[in-house]
């Protein structure tokens, strides 16, 4: 493999291990602060016991997502000096508000509620975990802002061949990443809920501590409802927005190959990249694409024998990660609903097959958010800035493809041993349980 296809392989391996931290941090630092919340306003030392719970499993997560972010921003020195180069007038800024701000907010809160049990009020304290869950998406909001300006670039100037900020605003005001943010993070909040869904699941089916992890199966439940719809209600302007600023990829996530006017969505594709057609259309629902990307269900979309063949990018691998994204999106609005309902019902101990379910179905939200990103990234190429520089262009240019490969190898190595780490000790936990009942709160003592 050429160097270019080893950074680019080293990136996806690392960025996608990454991202599978990502998603359950954004959402459980939400649902951690509600339950501190809760045992604040009530006193009930149940709500205690399930904020230590959790908040255990999300410092777990944490920790892990920490250190695999890290190997991020060496990359692009290491491999992409020439992208560096080209982008650093415009990442400089929304990444430095990330690092000098939002991380540190987060940083500093979560040490005082790791290390404030005894130190701060209740109030403080559930207020320190407001405030990481506060930091924790400030976070994600200037990293999406950046990443949209490589999707869609606004406010600079080419000058001395490199891209140069002239209006921080149009920046930070871009609608693509903003849309993209929200579809993030309402995503993180999908993973978290399913999450607690599944483990509480599991807990219900052994009969342990069933009012503890009712009363999570529930919270989840409503969570996991709400930020359902939103991903897909989000969703839906984010791809109007794809339609009118790359369509290109739009054309690819829907097999498009032919300019149409008034076009259908096919339920059921296969498409067939090598003769530019599609070997399968079945069960079509008629004028919803272009409703969908124009709001005009007359509209004309652009299909991808418009675009020169070095300018489209791979059709299979959008087309079926946005489908894969889609579909799964569905199933998540259905069994969030279903959840509820159970459990407002008090019946989830009739539907054991239900419950277990739940649990097979943790790891789909974190499917769902790489397809999602597969579909963003892989369905912005052959750019790495959409319309102004290449990917083939970005790669340093005086590096081997024998150091990509140790250094891939490395990480590959390192992620592994992480992910060991990592399941052992939530898997560790989640079989150990919450603290027992009647440990005392240990921040009852306080009156700060």
């Amino acid at each position: 493999m050429d160097v270019l296809s080893l950074s680019r392989l080293q990136f996806a391996m690392t960025a996608g291990f990454h991202f599978l931290f990502v998603p359950l941090t954004l959402g459980l630092t939400v649902l951690v602060a509600f339950m501190e919340s809760r045992y604040v306003s009530t006193g009930n030392p149940l709500y205690l016991r399930m904020t230590r719970f959790w908040g255990k499993l999300f410092l777990i997560n944490f920790a892990i997502g920490l250190v695999t972010g890290l190997t991020l921003e060496f990359q692009f020195g290491m491999n992409w000096a020439a992208y560096s180069r080209f982008v650093g007038d415009i990442f400089g800024s929304p990444l430095a508000i990330e690092a000098t701000a939002a991380f540190f907010l987060e940083s500093v809160f979560i040490g005082l509620w790791i290390f404030g049990w005894k130190r701060l009020s209740p109030r403080m304290h559930a207020f320190s975990m407001w405030m990481v869950a506060l930091g924790t998406n400030l976070s994600a909001l200037w990293i999406l802002l950046a990443n949209g300006w490589m999707q869609h670039p606004v406010g600079y100037v080419l000058r001395n061949s490199r891209a140069e900020m002239v209006d921080f605003t149009a920046l930070v005001t871009s609608s693509y990443g903003w849309l993209k943010f929200l579809h993030t993070i309402s995503a993180g909040y999908v993973t978290a809920a399913f999450f607690v869904l599944g483990i509480s699941a599991w807990h219900i089916l052994k009969g342990r501590e069933l009012p503890l992890f009712k009363a999570s199966f529930r919270m989840a439940a409503v969570f996991g409802l709400v930020s359902s719809l939103g991903v897909v209600g989000i969703g839906d302007f984010h791809g109007a927005e794809v339609g009118h600023v790359q369509p290109a990829k739009l054309a690819a996530m829907e097999a498009l190959w032919d300019t149409q006017s008034s076009v259908p969505l096919y339920l059921f594709i296969i498409p067939d990249d090598k003769n530019e057609r599609n070997r399968v259309e079945a069960i079509g629902i008629p004028y919803l694409v272009s409703l969908l990307a124009y709001r005009d269900i007359h509209a004309e979309v652009k299909g991808l024998k418009e675009f020169p063949k070095e300018d489209r990018p791979p059709v299979s691998e959008v087309f079926y990660g946005f489908r894969f994204m889609v579909y799964l999106g569905g199933l998540f609005i259905l069994l969030s609903a279903a959840a509820l309902y159970l459990s407002v019902r008090n019946r989830l101990e009739t539907f054991p097959g239900f419950l277990r379910l739940l649990v097979f179905c943790i790891p789909l939200p974190y499917l769902a958010s790489q397809a999602g990103w597969i579909v963003a990234e892989v369905g912005r190429q052959p750019w790495i800035v959409y319309g102004l520089m290449r990917t083939r262009d970005a790669v340093s240019p005086n590096i081997a493809g024998s150091q990509v490969m140790f250094s891939l190898i490395g990480f590959g190595l390192l992620y592994s041993l992480l992910l060991i780490v990592g399941l052992y000790l939530m898997i560790h936990h989640i079989r150990k349980g919450p603290d027992p009942a009647g440990t005392p709160a240990p921040n009852t003592t306080s009156s700060t």
